[in-house]
């Protein structure tokens, strides 16, 4: 087909291969049911989830290492008896995230390399190119090591949280499971500040934003959920943890703190969520988004019932705001969050 890539490696592509896959690509998808003992079916929904295409049925693209990973997850399914929909949640969340994850690691490295040697883009694509059978190695040792890290932490939290707990809804119907303090965090005029920046130009400012928030909120003892171009949402486990964060982020944007990131408006919300994907979801995840909407730059917005789990901490100041319409929620009355005895915090 006139346009289309090629399919054939060059001796550089087949070098890459060797480095980034431990070894060529010489199974077909024949091959590999063969010596997986898989079907069609389990394979092609594997490979679906994990974000990659499978090329015709002649085509040699898969690998020894490809050929035992597809073994050990299938060992890990029957042994836990997994679900259809379960193993495709857990190969698709890898899946998903290392796609990003290798697009954000080699466009950094091209604007390294760029700057470094004044190069064009296309230049330093190559040069990244060039430089990745060295640099892979440490930066999938960095993957797992991060990996581990995160999900330590995640057993820990979970492990204080719940060691005490009793099972009430093993239906799995009614509240949602989690009590999370849930806020977001929103640039202000974002539209009108980048609509005339150079694609260079925006890069660095939502990257200022995103590594500016993700500093604040972590080190409020938040966790970031996700950014969504001009946004951050972030949780914590109380709501006094949530309202460090929520302030913190505030006052960096309004006082400069985050390098080239206007004032943000907050909101913060304490209530049930529904953790899957990465992300949360329930009411107080919506009510959180519509509340930064109403507050004003470099402040932050409470709903009342989280304003009341507030109000006995000599820490913070509340303030009740007028009550207005929010589409789609009715009228409510937010109060501001304030440190308390700091005039304009």
């Amino acid at each position: 087909m006139p346009g289309a890539p090629s399919r054939v490696l060059t001796d550089h592509g087949r070098a890459l291969d060797t480095a980034l896959l431990g070894g060529p690509r010489t199974l077909t998808i024949d091959e590999l049911a063969e010596k997986t003992h898989l079907s069609h079916d389990f394979l092609k929904t594997y490979w679906q989830a994990l974000g990659l295409p499978i090329l015709g049925p002649e085509q040699a693209s898969f690998t020894e290492d490809d050929a035992q990973a597809l073994r050990d997850i299938a060992a890990i399914a029957e042994t836990e008896q997994l679900s259809t929909r379960s193993l495709t949640t857990l190969v698709r969340s890898v899946g998903h995230t290392t796609e990003r994850l290798a697009l954000w690691q080699a466009e950094a490295l091209v604007e390294h390399m760029a700057s470094r040697y004044e190069l064009d883009d296309t230049s330093a694509r190559l040069l990244v190119l060039e430089r990745l059978p060295s640099l892979a190695p440490v930066l999938e040792a960095q993957l797992v090591h991060a990996w581990r890290r995160q999900v330590a932490a995640l057993a820990g939290r979970w492990s204080v949280e719940f060691s005490d707990a009793r099972a009430v809804d093993e239906t799995g119907a009614g509240e949602l499971p989690l009590p999370r303090a849930v806020g977001f965090a929103d640039i202000v005029s974002f539209t009108t500040r980048t609509a005339r920046l150079r694609s260079s130009e925006l890069s660095d400012f939502v990257s200022d934003f995103e590594a500016g928030a993700r500093d604040v909120i972590t080190a409020a003892g938040g966790r970031v959920v996700k950014t969504i171009g001009d946004a951050v949402l972030f949780i914590a486990d109380d709501v006094r943890t949530g309202a460090q964060v929520a302030l913190g982020l505030a006052r960096a944007g309004r006082d400069g703190e985050l390098e080239n990131v206007p004032p943000v408006r907050v909101s913060l919300v304490w209530g049930r969520v529904l953790s899957r994907f990465g992300d949360v979801f329930g009411p107080s995840v919506n009510l959180a988004a519509r509340l930064t909407a109403e507050a004003d730059p470099g402040t932050v917005l409470l709903d009342p019932a989280t304003a009341a789990l507030l109000a006995g901490d000599a820490d913070f100041a509340l303030t009740e705001k007028p009550p207005r319409e929010v589409q789609g929620l009715g009228q409510i009355a937010p109060v501001r969050l304030q440190r308390a005895y700091s005039p304009g915090s």
